[in-house]
């Protein structure tokens, strides 16, 4: 996404943000964003009560190939009544008719598919557009997909959309938002639940489970990008733009604005189409942004995570600002800059380094008026990488080797994607939890009893708590400063040795809760039997030869 239309946002005597715009013709060309292409062929289905629905299908039928799925008894008087007086004596509709019960809708632009139930079976139908004018609508969702349409019983909205519907013919295309990558996925494991923050932020309902990963449909998603803002693997990656390429926008706009002679320099995130309104609007209005202000437009403020909110402040802004116009929700963007905050202000930097601004209030822009500058950071090396986690470990690394204080480590709020893991004595070094763990953070030794933990890696996902047998496993969401990289062990036990030979089991405590809950069955009922079981499988044998007082095969006869 290119930020030259930033300019006409700036006065013209802010010779230090003018040369950071300068230093966007000096950056090389971005790679292409993938596409998705979608093809729409005129194939019109038009949902709601027959008085409605023929009207409209009777203006439309010349245009388009109309279907009306009528949600009340269809019939050629009604048609007849909709359309007017005729000369013909039988009416014949320019258009289909489909009845039934219980419709259903999925599908994107060009590949809706309806279904619905008769007295005959299930039936289904593809088409490229929906006009849906029933009471109760057939997707309910914050952003609906293009070619579709609910504009509810006012015709004046009814006609609007129409028009709208009519732009949909042809061949379109759009950009992959969202790149999925399944081996960084934390979603489930082995049908244990872990990390749904993306499906339960997504505003197309384009993310569902599929079994241990999510499936993202590229069709239905419009690149609101919450849900790479909310993923704590970056299994989720937005595209439009990428973080690397923003990133390396960054630091060429601060690096210019601090040789400009510039001070303090506050980078302002903008959406392309909602934002780019309400700072056109600042401008009719005679007002202008702050001279520190570096506008930068992206294509949703929502994408807008941790990784480019610190890594902002390493590459030397003193401040980082979010225009929240066109955020279907702010709740996890100031979620995130509450994480942010905390590690900041955790390791010593005074002050407030990060802000939604909400555009919905009048006085959104006296707000930066009021917004002391904290002192900048000196501006990193390195760039901003594609791997979200990549970015933070070099980010945060970076923080903590300005920050003013050292802290062992810093308390961060409840769903922050660094933490801490404790386990109790109920463990029995079974091992299951390490499987589970997606990001390598839990490892068993190969030659002991002995579970390890390193904090860096770990998600707080919720994966190994989930799958623990004995709930021994607590989640404490923090940002570990001291020894990041250190692998410390968490639990550890003796090995369990088989009581005739020796040899060695196990961890003594996973065979003494297996010696537990045996205790009691019936097959276990007498000591010898119970004895059997802290033995090896070849002891178990021979004792069961030499001591078992059954009748032996041999010592049968007729």
């Amino acid at each position: 996404m290119s930020t030259s239309p930033s300019i006409r946002f700036v006065p013209a005597d802010n010779a230090p943000v003018l040369a950071a715009f300068a230093a966007l013709e000096t950056l090389p060309a971005t790679d292409p964003v993938a596409a998705v292409s979608m093809n729409a062929d005129g194939r019109l289905l038009i949902v709601g009560e027959a008085e409605v629905a023929f009207g409209w299908a009777e203006r439309l039928a010349a245009q388009r190939e109309v279907t009306v799925f009528s949600l009340s008894a269809a019939s050629a008087t009604t048609i007849e009544a909709t359309a007017g007086p005729r000369v013909d004596a039988v009416f014949e509709p320019e258009f289909l008719i489909e009845q039934g019960n219980s419709p259903t809708l999925s599908g994107h632009l060009g590949a809706f598919e309806l279904r619905w139930k008769t007295p005959t079976g299930e039936r289904q139908a593809s088409f490229d557009a929906v006009l849906d004018l029933s009471p109760e609508v057939l997707l309910k969702r914050v952003e609906l997909p293009p070619g579709y349409v609910a504009p509810g019983r006012d015709p004046l909205d009814q006609a609007l959309a129409v028009i709208d519907l009519l732009a949909f013919d042809g061949e379109f295309e759009k950009p992959r938002y969202v790149a999925v990558n399944d081996r960084l996925c934390a979603h489930s494991r082995s049908q244990k639940a872990g990390c749904s923050q993306c499906i339960e932020v997504c505003s197309t309902a384009a993310i569902v489970s599929a079994g241990d990963k999510i499936a993202l449909d590229p069709y239905l998603c419009q690149g609101c990008g919450t849900c790479t803002t909310v993923c704590p693997s970056g299994a989720l990656s937005f595209q439009y733009p990428r973080v690397a390429d923003l990133g390396l926008t960054l630091k060429a706009q601060l690096k210019a604005y601090r040789d400009a002679g510039g001070t303090a320099p506050c980078i302002l995130f903008y959406s392309a189409a909602s934002g780019r309104k309400v700072l056109q609007a600042m401008q009719r209005t005679g007002q202008a942004l702050p001279a520190q202000v570096i506008p930068v437009e992206i294509w949703s403020a929502d994408a807008v995570g941790l990784d480019l909110l610190l890594g902002s402040v390493a590459l030397g802004a003193a401040q980082v600002a979010v225009l929240g116009a066109g955020s279907h929700d702010l709740a996890p963007a100031l979620k995130q800059l509450k994480f942010g905050q905390a590690i900041l202000n955790g390791l010593g930097y005074a002050g407030e380094y990060l802000r939604v601004v909400d555009s919905e209030q009048s006085n959104w822009l006296q707000s930066f008026s009021s917004w002391t500058p904290p002192a900048a950071i000196a501006p990193a090396e390195f760039r901003l990488l594609a791997d979200k986690r990549t970015t933070l470990e070099f980010v945060i690394d970076h923080l903590i080797k300005h920050a003013p204080q050292a802290p062992e480590a810093v308390a961060l709020p409840l769903g922050a994607p660094f933490g801490a893991l404790t386990v109790s004595e109920a463990c029995t070094l079974c091992m299951s939890c390490t499987s589970a763990c997606p990001a390598s953070a839990l490892k068993a030794a190969a030659d002991a009893p002995r579970l390890s933990f390193i904090e860096r890696n770990c998600l707080q996902c919720g994966l190994c708590v989930n799958t623990c047998p004995e709930n021994a496993i607590t989640l404490t969401p923090r940002l570990l400063v001291q020894n990041r990289r250190h692998e410390r062990v968490v639990r550890e036990a003796e090995v369990f040795c088989c009581s005739a030979c020796g040899k060695p089991m196990g961890a003594a405590p996973a065979v003494k809760n297996m010696i537990a809950k045996l205790t009691g069955h019936s097959m276990f009922a007498t000591p010898e039997a119970l004895a059997r079981l802290s033995m090896c499988g070849d002891c178990r044998v021979i004792d069961l030869i030499n001591n078992e007082k059954s009748t032996k095969a041999w010592e049968m006869s007729e």
